[in-house]
C-alpha cells in the first residue's frame, strides 16, 4: 500500500478549490474518497446540502465498549478575496512554506489526519493487527458558514457523547480545548417618519438603535471574566437604516455578534438586551422593537480530566520532546459544535499553522508544522491497537 505524505497531500488539496460560498466541497470529497478506498476501511457519505456531502472513513475496532478515536476536518475554505500577490490555488512552495487558500485553514490539517488514518489502515493490512478502538476520519462540509456538516454528523450518529474527537484547525503548536460561546442577534426598530425640520413629529429609529447599542455595550462591559477564556465581547457588526438625510428614519436593523464566557450565556444577554430596548423606548417614544436570536452556541470549558487530552498530550510529548501548551481556541470549530450539543468533554483542536494566517491574502502554512502534526497524529493513531 503506497502512502502519501502530508506535505504532498497538502499541496494537492490546496490545488482543489473548495470555497464556501463558491465551488464547495464535492471535488475534494471525491478525491479523498478515492484515496481512502483501502482494505478494511468502510466508507460512507451523506448529503448535507444539495450536492454537498460529508465523508466518513472507518476502521472498526474489536472492542465496541471503547470510545472511538475520531479525526474530524472540514473540506471547505473561505472565498479567495482581494489582496493576493501569489496564486491562491497553485500551492506555491517557497521559504519552507506552502501558500494558497486553505493551506492553513485547514487543508494541511486535513492532510495530516488523512495520512494518519492511512497509516493506521496500513498497519492493519501489512501487520495483520486488528485495532481495539475504532478509528474514524470524518470530512465535513459547511464549517466556514453554519457548520451544518458537523451538526449532521451528530444527527446521523457518526459521533457520540463519549468519543474522543480532535480536529486539525491551526493552533500554533498548542492543544486548544475550550471555546467562547457564540450568540447572534438581529434587532429591528420601527419608528415613523417626519420631516427633519420637525423631528418631534416622528420617532427616530436610528436614534433609538443608538441608545440600544450604547446601553447594551455598557451592560456587557460589566459581565464577569473567566480565568481561561477571558472576557466576553460584543461586536455590532452591521447596521442598516434610513433612506434620506432630511427624513426622520422609520426603520433600523442591527446585527450583533457576542462571544461569551462563563457564567454569561444567551439567557443572560437576552435579559441585558431587553433592558437596553426598554431604555430606548423611554428615550425615543413611539418606537417598537423586535429581536431574533439567529445563533446560539454554548461556551466550552476545559476538562483537565479528559482522557483524550491526556492521550494527545502524550503523543505530542513523545514526538516533540516538549510538553504542549494547552489553551482556549479563539473561534468556534466542528469539535466545539460536538462538545456543545452532546456535552462531550473529549473534543479539542491541534493542527499545523497559525490561526492569524487563516482567511488572509497569501495564506500560508509552515512545512515543518505539517511534518510535526503528521507525526503526532500518526503516533496517536497507533494507540488504537
Amino acid at each position: 500500500m503506497k502512502q502519501i505524505q502530508a506535505v504532498q497531500l497538502t499541496k494537492e488539496l490546496v490545488q482543489i478549490e473548495s470555497t464556501d460560498p463558491g465551488t464547495y466541497e464535492r471535488k475534494i470529497k471525491d478525491y479523498l474518497k478515492e484515496l481512502l478506498k483501502l482494505p478494511g476501511v468502510e466508507l460512507k457519505e451523506e448529503e448535507v446540502l444539495p450536492g454537498r456531502f460529508n465523508l466518513c472513513a472507518e476502521l472498526l475496532g474489536t472492542d465496541q465498549t471503547l470510545p472511538a478515536l475520531i479525526f474530524i476536518c472540514h473540506m471547505d475554505t473561505v472565498v479567495v478575496g482581494d489582496g493576493w500577490t501569489l496564486p491562491p490555488f497553485r500551492a506555491l512552495e517557497q521559504d519552507n512554506k506552502i501558500y494558497g487558500r486553505g493551506a492553513c485553514d485547514m487543508k494541511s490539517g486535513l492532510a495530516c489526519c488523512t495520512t494518519a488514518f492511512i497509516h493506521a489502515a496500513t498497519i492493519v493490512q501489512q501487520k495483520h493487527k486488528k485495532p481495539k478502538r475504532t478509528l474514524k476520519l470524518i470530512c465535513t462540509v459547511d464549517e466556514e458558514d453554519f457548520m451544518r456538516g458537523s451538526e449532521q454528523c451528530i444527527k446521523s450518529g457518526w459521533v457520540s457523547k463519549d468519543d474522543w474527537v480532535v480536529d486539525a484547525e491551526p493552533t500554533n503548536g498548542m492543544i486548544q480545548v475550550a471555546h467562547k460561546g457564540r450568540t447572534w442577534y438581529e434587532v429591528d426598530v420601527q419608528g415613523h417618519t417626519a420631516h427633519a425640520s420637525t423631528p418631534w413629529k416622528g420617532a427616530d429609529a436610528i436614534a433609538a438603535m443608538a441608545e440600544i447599542i450604547h446601553t447594551f455595550h455598557k451592560e456587557m462591559e460589566q459581565v464577569p471574566t473567566h480565568p481561561d477564556l477571558g472576557k466576553s465581547t460584543v461586536t455590532f457588526g452591521q447596521i442598516q437604516g434610513g433612506y434620506r438625510p432630511y427624513v426622520v428614519p422609520d426603520a433600523c436593523k442591527l446585527w450583533i455578534d457576542l462571544r461569551l464566557v462563563p457564567p454569561t450565556n444567551t439567557q443572560k444577554t437576552t435579559e441585558l438586551l431587553e433592558k437596553a430596548i426598554e431604555r430606548a423606548k423611554e428615550v425615543v417614544p413611539g418606537i417598537s422593537v423586535t429581536y431574533t436570536i439567529t445563533g446560539d452556541r454554548p461556551y466550552i470549558e476545559k476538562d483537565d480530566n479528559s482522557p483524550m487530552l491526556e492521550a494527545l498530550k502524550k503523543s505530542c510529548l513523545v514526538v516533540t520532546k516538549q510538553e504542549p501548551e494547552v489553551a482556549p481556541f479563539p473561534g468556534y470549530t466542528d469539535t466545539a459544535v460536538i462538545a456543545g450539543k452532546l456535552g462531550n468533554h473529549n473534543c479539542m483542536s491541534y493542527g499545523p499553522g497559525n490561526l492569524e494566517c487563516a482567511h488572509q491574502p497569501d495564506e500560508w502554512v509552515d512545512i515543518d508544522d505539517i511534518i510535526r502534526c503528521e507525526r503526532v497524529y500518526k503516533h496517536l493513531s497507533e494507540t488504537i491497537f
